[in-house]
């Protein structure tokens, strides 16, 4: 069993935040009790409980208002923490910890609540278990063993919502449904009940939907079959197309053989014809090509590739010798390249160190000048005249060093001078002060007792004018309490209370007499409501009779000419079944005949696409071969172009042998002229008549000469190319041949073999148009037929619904046989409307009976109280009149203690006066001093100042000066100097270099272009021999093509063509036909297949089979669903009258025990079933009031009882829930128990407290705690021998909560 040890708090409400702040309170077994003033923060300790065990925040408050404020605090954030230690419900420790920060925002304020942490302790090890992985709340609900309403409304509850028992009915509803745990329990019952009627829809719709899906599935089992036929009769056609199509496959590819060998015999007699063509065409470019060359090399093969190749291994030598050259020169370039880099660096470097070299200079003279004038400052000998050297400035900073130190002695002499004067000064000041500061304090302390004495002095002059006026107070309080007593003697009198109570009691027993004929009136109207709604039904039932009746005249009006038409009568659905089934069979020869048609359309369109296809390769064939022919003509006149391509060929020959034979020619005219001294003309023998016409000859001579190579050079690759060109035209010949063919023989016969084609089609689409026409018709009629169907089958549907709404109708009227209906529903409920009105007329007596008895009874008790309390005030009175001789000695001793205070204070004042003069005086000497000695230093320090500046300057410039030396930059500047020179010269040698390599390349190039010549006369011999062999090479293989040619038996293979062309031809025919009835076949199975994809058939079968399932399965559901309901709703009503029975005898025994007066005998909780819930409703649900007892009468508590009574039945009410319900947690926490009750019922609850802990002190969990302000209770309480200490409540100096351990002996004598 679960019980509470001890809980830390910071930073809640008023409760501090720093860690000394920490209020640590532990909770005794089994009364601890807590005192203190209002906003103390008792309440406080019971929110924390509260919100440690359930996570929430007192009423009307949120989070950062439940935090220390921060604007309090002085803060920015403020983090508040409650620990709490206890016993869970299995004895364990467990300690629980919950953390919240509230942050300043501006003028808002920012609440976040922390991660929380519940610890257990199992076998000595802490297991802890943080918010991130599990549900505080739920945790610690489990740990204390009650629910969170019996914790948030009885255990812990706030003193705001203290009086909650007496609260309106809906909210007091609502708390017992929660503290009961009913809520879920109703909820659960109310969910049953919906359950359970959709489910017994559902079944009614199960059965009216099972009937459709029987009919569906019976449909879709006959299409099934006839799928099944045909999909086996396409399997057999299927079969029949692979065997012709296996037969094909081998003709086909003996066919393709065939007609490959044929193409490599065309392609063979080709190749003869073009290598022919190519032999005569090489033999006579070996002759042009003798003629053009000067001499024939008459050596050997060998010998002559090697001479071509000694030839060209000197070429390239003198070219590798070229190349070096310039990979030489390109080598001194660069090399002039860097060194001219170098040179430009070096110049750039001199440049620079020149510069600091000036720069050098300039600052010797800028320390030299410095140190003259610094000098001259401080009068300092043998400084007159520059330059310096090292000695000089060394002895200079050594005097300035000495000088410097001199100064400042100096002047820290006199800062120490001053500074014992302010001292001095000070001292006197401040002795001065002591005394003036010790009589200001003795005026203020006497001050304060004088005060203090004349506000008692006034206080004991009060109350003495009170008592001059309780005499004559004595005397009215005699008369008023005689005329009080008359009073109450009179109202004694005048009170009817046993009368009213007799009509009470009459009326009572009249309201008895109407609640059973209510009752009996509610059976009769429940009665004849289950007859009313037979009769309903049954008016329901003929209601729907007549809309099917109607419902299949429409349908017979809608759809009478149409099937009259067809069939010549109405049919019902098995006779229009039949009908569609007779022309389901004509619809399908019909078709039978359109595939035939099909079929043999499709043959002749294959026969005409395979020709047309055949032409459109024979044109396309034709086309590229006329194409190749342009190509390569330039026009399609292959005979003239070949001749005349001839005839260019010859002259580009002899044009070549022309310019190959000139280039010796020129050469030797040339040598001629230049050489041997002649000056006539080799050719005409013309002599030159002057030198400068000699020149003109040979320099003309020389420029054919240069020309002549390059114009021989274009010569032969005209001629290479238009050869190239006739070897292409002589390649061609046969495919010109070919071209011919096609145009004359090939194309004219495939183009009248697609004109009968197209003859034989236009017979055959017209003979099927026909036939498509009937078949429309018919189908037509089909589908016509077809969607009258599902009408006439909705009518017989309607049919069968009728016959059974008449069965149904007779059963009805079945069980009206033998019933009374005289009376009507109408008459029954006005009677009952009569007799709820009489029965609220006796309720409205009562009630005002029982108020105006009331009302007699509080003016009885009121005049009773009104006689005590005037005699309490008279014997008040007459004990402070005894008081008064006190008062008047109290007097005259305080008026002489203020007198003499007045003297003593005036005696002080007058010594303070003279002492502020000369404070002033000594304060302004003081100040002079600081003032001198401010200024002196300042001076001082100015001048130092200004001579560190200066030495500063010369420090820099001697450290610049030191720095150049140091570095070497004189021995640089003269280092960077010699490497210029010596870069120059190294790029002067590097420039020869470059001019010499240049010269030795030019004279390689002219070797170069010389050997050319002889080169060229070399590849026009090998050329030549390699002419040879390859024309001696082309003639083998003529020999060897026309030997093939004769191997292969021509004529055969064309016969055996023609043999299989015909074999082909007869198979395809078939082929055609047996494909036609596959389509036909497939066609019917996608008719088949649509129609089971249909909404209505696809998956019929397994629709019903689930309809069904469902169907029983949901019977069976809703016979377990109804035992499950009616035993929960037993369980709940059981549960419900024996806690209710429990609480109401606790209730009784603790108002009998606790209340005083004579009004009331006891109380208790009336639990009311809901009278507005109907018969057919199972659903019951409670209204909760609190009554009080007096005699046989009951009255609500709610409105009528006062303010006393209503807090001491809330505590009463709430210890018993806290008895009924708290079995595993014994602890319960009253806050203010007290308010509103008068002393004598707080006796009355002390008491009974008493009782309440003495029953329960052997309860090892047992915790009472209680919060109060009043002191008499709590020592009401100590009087027990359960209580030794308590807690006192109070605020600090800090104005925060501090929670203090006292003795139940020390509460008299604590002063607030």
């Amino acid at each position: 069993m679960s019980k509470i040890e001890k809980m830390s708090i910071l930073g809640v409400r008023s409760f501090g935040v720093e860690d000394k702040d920490k209020q640590i309170i532990t909770f005794f077994h089994p009364l601890t009790i807590l005192v203190g003033p209002n906003g103390a923060g008792k309440t406080t300790i019971i929110e924390c409980l509260k919100y440690i065990s359930t996570g929430d925040f007192p009423p009307g408050t949120k989070g950062n208002s439940f935090v220390h404020d921060p604007k309090v605090a002085n803060e920015t954030d403020v983090r508040a923490q409650i620990r709490l230690q206890f016993r869970d419900v299995n004895g364990e420790l467990v300690a629980v910890q919950r953390s919240m920060v509230c942050t300043q925002k501006g003028k808002k304020t920012e609440f976040k609540t922390l991660e929380s942490v519940i610890t257990r302790t199992k076998h000595g090890e802490k297991v802890s278990l943080s918010s991130k992985c599990a549900e505080i709340d739920r945790e610690m609900i489990s740990a204390l063993g009650v629910s969170k309403s019996v914790i948030n409304n009885v255990i812990f509850c706030h003193q705001e919502e203290s009086n909650w028992p007496l609260s309106e009915g809906k909210a007091l509803k609502q708390k017992f449904d929660e503290i009961f745990s009913a809520t879920r329990y109703i909820k659960a019952l109310e969910t049953l009940r919906q359950v359970r009627l959709k489910q017994s829809l559902k079944v009614k719709e199960c059965q009216t939907e099972l009937k459709y899906l029987k009919q569906n599935k019976e449909k879709a089992q006959e299409i099934q079959n006839h799928l099944s036929n045909r999909e086996a009769q396409l399997a057999a056609s299927k079969e029949n197309v692979k065997s012709i199509e296996s037969q094909l496959d081998p003709l086909k590819n003996s066919l393709a053989a065939v007609e490959q060998n044929l193409i490599k015999v065309m392609r063979l007699d080709n190749d003869v014809k073009a290598l022919e063509s190519r032999r005569r065409q090489m033999e006579k470019d070996n002759q042009d090509l003798q003629q053009k060359m000067e001499k024939v090399f008459q050596g050997t093969d060998e010998q002559l590739r090697d001479r071509y190749q000694n030839h060209q291994r000197t070429v390239r030598e003198k070219e590798k010798r070229l190349s070096d050259c310039k990979r030489e020169l390109d080598r001194a370039t660069k090399e002039c390249q860097r060194f001219n880099s170098e040179k430009s660096e070096l110049l750039i470097e001199r440049g620079r160190l020149q510069l600091q070299a000036d720069r050098h200079q300039e600052h010797i003279t800028m320390r030299d000048s410095l140190i003259q004038s610094l000098a001259a400052q401080l009068e300092l000998d043998g400084f007159e005249r520059a330059p310096f050297n090292e000695r000089h400035v060394t002895s200079f900073h050594r005097l300035l060093k000495e000088r410097q130190e001199r100064d400042t002695e100096a002047a820290n002499r006199l800062m120490r001078e001053f500074a014992q004067k302010e001292a001095m000064k000070q001292k006197q000041i401040d002795e001065i002060r002591d005394k003036k500061t010790g009589l200001e304090r003795t005026i203020d302390l006497k001050s304060d007792i004088q005060n203090k004495k004349q506000a008692e002095l006034k206080n004991v002059k009060c109350e003495l004018q009170q008592l001059e006026g309780f005499s004559d107070r004595i005397l009215e309080l005699d008369q008023e309490i005689v005329k009080t007593e008359h009073e109450l003697e009179k109202a004694e009198k005048n009170s009817n209370v046993e009368t009213l109570e007799v009509e009470v009691r009459t009326l009572q027993n009249e309201k008895i007499s109407l609640d059973k004929a209510l009752r009996k009136l509610d059976q009769e109207m429940e009665q004849l409501n289950l007859h009313t709604m037979t009769i309903t039904q049954m008016e329901m039932l003929k209601k729907d009779k007549a809309d099917k009746e109607e419902q299949i005249r429409k349908v017979k009006s809608r759809h009478s000419d149409e099937l009259t038409s067809l069939l010549g009568y109405f049919p019902n659905k098995n006779q229009l079944e039949d009908w569609l089934h007779g022309k389901n069979r004509k619809i399908n020869q019909t078709r039978d005949n359109l595939a035939d048609l099909n079929k043999r359309l499709a043959s002749v369109e294959y026969h005409k696409t395979y020709v047309s296809n055949e032409l459109k390769k024979k044109e396309e064939q034709l086309s590229l071969h006329e194409a190749k022919l342009f190509d390569v003509c330039g026009s399609q006149d292959f005979d003239s172009d070949l001749n005349k391509l001839q005839v260019e060929i010859e002259k580009s020959s002899k044009q070549r042998a022309v310019l190959a034979g000139a280039t010796a020619v020129y050469s030797q005219f040339i040598t001629q002229l230049t050489e041997e001294n002649q000056s006539c003309c080799p050719v005409c023998q013309r002599v030159f008549q002057t030198e400068a016409e000699l020149q003109d000859v040979i320099s003309d001579l020389q420029s054919k000469l240069r020309l002549a190579p390059d114009k021989l050079k274009s010569t032969e690759s005209e001629l290479k190319r238009k050869e190239k060109k006739r070897d292409e035209m002589m390649s061609l010949k046969p495919l010109r041949r070919t071209v011919v063919e096609l145009q004359d023989r090939d194309i004219p016969d495939l183009r009248s073999k697609i004109q009968n084609a197209n003859r034989d089609l236009t017979g055959l689409k017209g003979e099927i148009e026909e036939q498509e026409s009937l078949l429309r018709t018919a189908l037509s009629e089909e589908d016509g037929a077809k969607a009258r169907l599902q009408d006439i089958t909705l009518m017989e549907r309607y049919q069968t619904d009728i016959r059974d709404v008449e069965r149904k109708i007779a059963q009805q009227e079945a069980k009206l046989l033998g019933v009374d209906l005289s009376r009507t529903v109408l008459q029954v409920s006005h009677e009952k409307q009569e007799k709820k009105h009489l029965w609220d007329t006796v309720t409205g007596k009562i009630e005002l009976n029982q108020k105006l008895k009331q009302d007699q009874q509080n003016q009885i008790q009121q005049l009773k109280s009104a006689v005590n309390e005037l005699k309490a005030e008279k014997l008040q009175i007459s004990s402070s009149m005894q008081h008064r001789r006190q008062l008047e000695e109290q007097t005259v001793e305080l008026t002489t203690e203020v007198q003499s205070l007045c003297r003593e204070i005036k005696e002080a004042k007058e010594q303070v006066f003279p002492l502020n003069a000369t404070l002033e005086k000594l304060q302004q000497e003081k100040e002079d001093l600081m003032n001198k000695r401010t200024a002196s230093n300042k001076e001082t320090q100015e001048k130092i100042n200004g001579i560190k500046e200066k030495v500063k300057d010369i420090n820099k410039y001697v450290k610049e000066i030191e720095n150049y030396i140091q570095q070497g930059k004189e021995d640089y500047k003269k280092q960077k100097e010699s490497e210029l020179d010596e870069v120059n010269s190294q790029l002067a040698a590097c420039e020869k270099q470059k001019e010499k390599i240049s010269k030795e390349m030019e004279m390689i190039r002219q070797d170069i272009d010389t050997q050319k010549i002889q080169e060229r006369w070399l590849e026009d011999n090998l050329t030549l021999r390699k002419r040879n062999e390859e024309l001696k090479e082309v003639e083998d293989n003529i020999k060897q093509l026309v030997k093939e040619m004769g191997e292969m038996k021509v004529p055969q293979m064309k016969n055996e063509q023609k043999h299989l062309e015909e074999k082909i031809e007869s198979l395809k025919r078939n082929h055609h036909v047996a494909l036609g009835r596959q389509r036909g076949f497939e066609e019917e199975i996608v008719r088949f297949k649509k129609e089971l994809r249909e909404s209505q058939f696809k998956d019929a079968e397994e629709k019903y089979r689930e309809m069904m399932i469902v169907m029983r399965t949901t019977e069976l559901v809703n016979k377990d669903l109804d035992l499950y309901y009616k035993a929960l709703d037993k369980a709940i009503m059981t549960f419900h009258s024996m806690k209710m029975e429990e609480i109401n005898k606790i209730i009784r025994d603790l108002w009998r025990s606790t209340y005083r007066g004579q009004d009331i005998e006891y109380i208790e909780i009336r639990s009311d079933a809901d009278e507005n819930v109907s018969a057919s409703d199972k659903r019951r649900s409670y209204n909760y009031r609190v009554v009080m007892i007096k005699g046989d009468t009951a009255l609500d508590m709610r409105g009528r009882c006062s303010a006393g009574q209503k807090v001491l039945a809330s505590l009463i009410i709430r210890l018993a829930l806290a008895e009924t319900f708290c079995l595993n947690c014994g602890i319960l926490a009253l806050d203010e128990p007290t308010t509103n009750l008068d002393r004598e019922n707080i006796e009355s609850l002390a008491h009974a407290l008493m009782e309440i802990i003495k029953s329960r002190s052997q309860q090892r969990n047992f915790q009472l705690l209680v919060i109060t302000h009043d002191e008499d209770f709590v020592e009401l309480l100590g009087r027990s021998e359960y209580v030794e200490t308590f807690y006192r409540i109070k605020k600090n100096i800090d104005q925060c909560s501090e929670i203090m351990k006292c003795s139940v002996s020390s509460l008299g004598s604590y002063i607030h």
